[in-house]
């Protein structure tokens, strides 16, 4: 029993990588063996994570060694060891558990998608990727397990690739992923030389002020895979994925991954200001724009990628005032609760888009108001995503402001009041857009409310009708046909129902997006104080929530969908839905450039080219000319002259 509780943490990462090898071994025959071997896998991975959680609890912080170190030199030390302290052990709990409900979902979800056992060895696969970098003490490992997640979310996005939008979505989430990784890379490797290791607990040792270059592209290459500013235009197109990769990829793997980082390099970063300013500014700008552009998007899915982005910036903020020692990991806690109410609303906007047919406002209005089963949880999510008390999302972002309004009163630096300032615009903007998804989601159209299904006659259908029949049956202009009408039927509630293993883990889900879930393992996270939270900045928030919800109320009255956002301007919401054209920006400012500078350099290879071919034609050119100036054979001068000094030699040679 020893012998494997000294493992733990390796066993953590290695069931998951091998769940997905023998998924795909075992799977190519049949779905339902790709489904056993993951969920088994997950099984096995959340018991793993669970009792390395219990673990730690008892014993504090464990350090593993794997396969290290690494025979490298006096030069450099690889240990690749992992180490897990309580947090890190809570985050590899929340991952596996979200892995699991994300498995069991998509097996009632991709039921007819005969890439299934891809899909389900890639999830596990991306599950491992992340684990590892939650569990690592070496920015090896750290950086291995990045770029793994990189690959995993290209095939996840452009899962169904007969399809332009998804090829083209992955594509451009592996391209703009990996030009932020250049820098992140670099950062690492720099950090490395520096402290002659690639221990993370040696690297935080380093003089915060001898590597301030390298932790400023650290926080740009951060700042690339948690689509923050300016790299935040990749995450709404990827959401051409299936639902249940983007539960995973935005709860609580990829995105959240950098916060993960930042936390392990925290004591470092916090003493270096160029880095935490520039961490502030970029997380701010993306909190207050992605909020803004969740509020105006036509699609509820795109609302749910802009929230993501809006909310990974709150956790990176966290890290900007969160002081250096002795402190409660504030960026960890609100990735939990993120993790567990964006995984929960990912997932029911996916069931509720199989019952509409999409998720955009017109086909999915009013689908929860059929269903109180989609009711219950998509109100238990959009609750805690708005930060209504006492569920998680409120518990973290107001001990987050809280924390921000301490560290500007004692420093009066500038980056906790960016902070500040960007956590109170973002607090009415996210109950703003949560109350238009609940508007939307639980709108009846008019002919629901009467109790009618059907207005219009099937379109391919035609009947031949005589006009004397014609005259007789059509009604007065204005007369009421309410006896003419079919009651409404219900929907097939077997044809769209979930499995029980996936409905037991959407409760889950929506059982740790509240409070309860949180201060469980409050232990787990430091020193939280949840009684420390003001009352004014409790009634402030609520204020403010309530405000931005009958706001949003009065402007969806007498609306067809239940939309406030109608009565915005078209071609507003037509720019928020293209993320106000950045693609645009790319294009004029980098494409448009980068290909007119190769096709000037085509240009110059073919003049030169040319130019080389043409001296060549020229040389050839020239030697014909001169082959024709004779006619190939001696001349009778060149042969008598030849003769005459032959017979000169021959009598100098006689006479001597």
């Amino acid at each position: 029993m020893k012998q494997i509780t000294d493992h733990l943490g390796q066993l953590t990462v290695l069931l998951p990588a091998l769940t997905a090898v023998l998924g795909l071994w075992a799977g190519r025959g049949s779905r339902r063996s790709a489904y056993v071997v993951s969920m088994l896998g997950g099984l096995l991975t959340l018991a793993a994570a669970g009792w390395l959680l219990f673990h730690v609890t008892r014993h504090g912080t464990v350090s593993e060694s794997t396969i290290g170190p690494l025979p490298v030199g006096d030069q450099l030390r690889i240990p690749l060891r992992l180490q897990v302290p309580g947090w890190a052990a809570i985050v590899a709990v929340a991952v596996a558990l979200v892995s699991l409900v994300v498995q069991a979902f998509a097996r009632w979800y991709l039921d007819m998608d005969p890439r299934y056992q891809r899909f389900a060895a890639t999830v596990s696969l991306f599950t491992a990727a992340m684990l590892l970098v939650v569990l690592s003490e070496d920015v090896l490992l750290t950086l291995a397990g990045w770029e793994l997640m990189g690959w995993c979310s290209y095939l996840l996005i452009g899962h169904e690739s007969e399809r332009g939008k998804a090829r083209r979505a992955a594509q451009k989430a592996f391209l703009v992923t990996r030009v932020a990784d250049a820098p992140f890379t670099i950062a690492l490797v720099g950090l490395a030389v520096h402290a002659r290791t690639t221990s993370i607990d040696a690297i935080v040792g380093l003089p915060p002020a001898s590597v301030t270059a390298l932790l400023v592209l650290l926080v740009i290459g951060v700042a690339g895979k948690s689509a923050q500013v300016p790299f935040q235009d990749w995450l709404p197109d990827a959401m051409e994925g299936p639902t249940p990769a983007s539960a995973l990829i935005h709860a609580a793997t990829m995105v959240a991954a950098g916060t993960v980082v930042l936390t392990q390099l925290h004591p470092l970063l916090a003493g270096c200001r160029p880095a935490l300013l520039t961490l502030a500014i970029l997380a701010a700008v993306s909190v207050v724009l992605a909020s803004v552009l969740a509020l105006l998007q036509h699609d509820l899915k795109r609302l749910l990628a802009w929230s993501t982005i809006a909310q990974v910036g709150i956790m990176l903020l966290a890290i900007v005032v969160q002081p250096a020692t002795g402190a409660s990991q504030l960026g960890i806690m609100q990735l939990l609760g993120h993790a567990m109410f964006k995984a929960l609303l990912f997932l029911m906007i996916g069931w509720a888009a199989v019952l509409a047919g999409g998720t955009i406002v017109e086909r999915i209005s009013g689908v929860a108001w059929r269903r109180a089963e989609l009711r219950r949880r998509l109100g238990i999510g959009l609750l805690a995503l708005a930060g209504v008390p006492p569920l998680v999302g409120f518990v973290s972002k107001d001990l987050i402001i809280d924390e921000s309004a301490r560290q500007l009163a004692a420093t009066r630096d500038l980056a906790p009041t960016i902070a500040l300032v960007a956590l109170v615009i973002a607090v009415p903007l996210t109950a703003a857009y949560c109350a238009r998804a609940w508007l939307v989601l639980t709108h009846p159209s008019a002919v629901e409310r009467h109790g009618y299904y059907d207005l219009i006659e099937d379109s391919e259908t035609v009947q031949d009708v005589g006009l004397v029949e014609l005259l007789e049956t059509t009604p007065a202009l204005g007369e009421p046909q309410e006896a003419d009408l079919e009651p409404m039927t219900p929907y097939d509630e077997e044809a769209a129902d979930l499995t029980d293993a996936g409905r037991t883990g959407l409760w889950a889900l929506a059982v740790l997006s509240v409070v309860g879930g949180l201060v469980f393992f409050a232990p787990a996270l430091g020193h939280l104080d949840l009684t420390g939270i003001s009352p004014m900045l409790i009634a402030g928030g609520l204020v403010a929530i309530a405000a931005a919800g009958l706001l949003m109320r009065a402007m969806s009255v007498h609306t067809v969908w239940g939309d406030p956002m109608s009565r915005v301007p078209a071609w507003l919401r037509g720019t928020a839905s293209r993320g106000l054209d950045v693609d645009r920006a790319y294009t004029a400012l980098v494409a448009t450039p980068v290909l007119r500078l190769s096709d000037l350099v085509r240009r110059l290879e073919g003049l030169l080219d040319h130019a080389i071919g043409s001296l060549a034609g020229c040389a050839a050119w020239l030697g014909n000319r001169s082959e024709r100036l004779h006619d190939r054979s001696p001349s009778r001068a060149i042969a008598g002259i030849a003769i005459g000094v032959l017979v000169v030699c021959f009598l100098g040679v006689g006479l001597w």
